[in-house]
């Protein structure tokens, strides 16, 4: 029998606005079966999961679309994005991330170096929901401990 050390986890939900180009997209689905309150939006870039309360946003896109794509077409859509978004991160998926894809990684960094953007290379859905959502959980709590006092 398991102790119970008198914690209870409590199960954290949030506000996540979302592409209406996700809606039936896997990454949708499994973020509303995670209690989250979702709501979907045609103002936000196509393909963007915005995490509102803890001011996080990411950008999906599969790497094989990059490599069936313009650079120039994906970098504007990149670039879009970091610009509206403070703390952004793009999200690539890729069942594999062999040599094509950390090169495409690389150009994508080397583009927007000093940006405020991150790459997180994922593998799948569940991949991707967990770092997300372990992100986003824990941006509001770094930004509380840097953010200065307010003198006024």
């Amino acid at each position: 029998m398991a102790e119970s050390d008198g914690k209870e986890k409590i199960k954290w939900t949030t506000t996540i606005i979302i592409s209406s180009s996700l809606k039936s997209y896997e990454v949708a689905a499994a973020l509303e079966n995670r209690s989250h309150k979702v709501r979907y939006s045609d103002s936000v870039e196509n393909g963007s999961i915005i995490f509102s309360l803890s001011g996080v946003a990411f950008l999906l896109m599969d790497a094989r679309e990059c490599f069936m794509s313009a650079e120039e077409t994906f970098l504007a859509k990149i670039e879009k994005f970091i610009n509206i978004h403070q703390n952004s991160f793009l999200v690539l998926f890729a069942a594999l991330h062999g040599p094509e894809e950390w090169k495409l990684m690389f150009r994508i960094q080397q583009r927007f170096l000093g940006s405020n953007l991150r790459i997180l290379p994922v593998h799948n859905t569940v991949n991707a929901i967990n770092l997300m959502c372990t992100i986003a959980k824990s941006a509001p709590n770094s930004h509380r401990q840097r953010s200065p006092p307010n003198h006024t």
